[in-house]
């Protein structure tokens, strides 16, 4: 299941279990996880992109392994929020990878995610070659620490009398 919205996503997912954040590129797909309370999101790894059935089998072997309850696409939208082709590329990543899985699938608006992630590596002195290999799943990171901000702030709010 593709959800487009929060909204629809937060139902589809169980009560309790880890959500998975994945920063695609070109050539790597950052991945990150949260805990099964879902409260904060950790780079997990880099996976190198070599076809979709290899890409698809590493991330389901990471969704296996860590029992995800579900997945959180950055949407990588143009700065005046509209989409282009990698958010096309990102729409069909998710709809092939929906073939392969139960576990529900929504998309977060990742602009700036890489900037914000470049500043914290720069401001924790981090090298350069440091910074290139583990930029991708920092951004996953903040990708989906915006998605479980987003899920946290939804079920506090008490419905209205």
């Amino acid at each position: 299941m593709i959800a487009e919205a929060m909204e629809d996503f937060a139902p589809a997912l169980r009560p309790a279990g880890a959500l998975m954040g994945l920063d695609l590129g070109d050539k790597t797909i950052g991945v990150a996880v949260s805990d099964g309370l879902r409260g904060v999101a950790t780079p997990l790894e880099t996976v190198r992109r070599k076809k979709f059935t290899v890409d698809a089998e590493a991330l389901l072997a990471i969704i296996a392994h860590r029992d995800i309850a579900g997945v959180v696409l950055g949407l990588p939208r143009n700065m005046d929020g509209s989409e282009g082709p990698r958010c096309q590329s990102t729409r069909a990543f998710a709809r092939n990878l929906d073939r392969l899985t139960e576990v529900p699938i929504t998309f977060w608006d990742e602009r700036l995610s890489t900037v914000a992630a470049e500043r914290a590596l720069l401001e924790a002195d981090t090298t350069r070659k440091r910074r290139a290999e583990v930029i991708d799943h920092v951004a996953a990171s903040y990708i989906l620490q915006g998605a479980l901000d987003r899920l946290r702030h939804m079920t506090r709010k008490a419905p209205s009398a």
